[in-house]
């Protein structure tokens, strides 16, 4: 296997991660996750060894599914995020269930802009420059959207930000360890 098949392999834990919470139906991001490994090793001359990888492979899917999105659109095929969302997995705790199912119905209701920049930075943990670099816009951009996604989340949960939904939180943590 090359090393550059190694350092892909490494990386589709986290497309997976992002895909599933993007599209929010397994078989579909998994779809996008094969066609982002194999334009990704059709492509893998393009790509430098000693830059980030991660974000190249964020960013060929993020292409991708734009171009998923604008094809859907043109044949209007649309498909209604309540008929193809996930039931959540209970935890020993059942308020934990109700909570995370809250911020799954939330995070569902914004607009895809507003989603991936809170996915990418919240739960992938990417930088806000390397979002922007992924997403193809300026870094005030992502932090606009950032912001307008916390507060969306804040009062489509009902609450403030003392009482924040744990991605809210995290979006959060996110914004301020970038400031500081």
């Amino acid at each position: 296997m090359s090393d550059f098949s190694c350092l892909l392999e490494a990386q589709i834990p986290p497309l997976r991660r992002y895909a599933r919470a993007l599209l929010r139906d397994a078989s579909r991001a998994d779809d996008l996750i094969q066609d982002t490994l194999l334009r990704a090793l059709a492509k893998q001359h393009l790509w430098q060894p000693g830059t980030n990888l991660r974000a190249w492979l964020f960013t060929l899917m993020h292409n991708l599914h734009v171009n998923l999105v604008r094809q859907s659109l043109r044949e209007g095929a649309m498909v209604d995020v309540e008929d193809v969302s996930a039931d959540l997995v209970a935890t020993t705790d059942p308020t934990a269930s109700r909570q995370l199912r809250e911020i799954e119905e939330a995070i569902a209701q914004l607009p895809i802009e507003q989603r991936q920049v809170l996915l990418l930075i919240g739960l992938e943990g990417i930088r806000y420059d390397e979002a922007a670099v992924i997403l193809g816009v300026p870094v005030g951009t992502v932090r606009s959207r950032l912001s307008r996604a916390r507060e969306s989340l804040r009062k489509l949960s009902g609450r403030d930000e003392e009482g924040s939904p744990p991605v809210v939180a995290a979006a959060e943590a996110a914004v301020s360890a970038e400031a500081a």
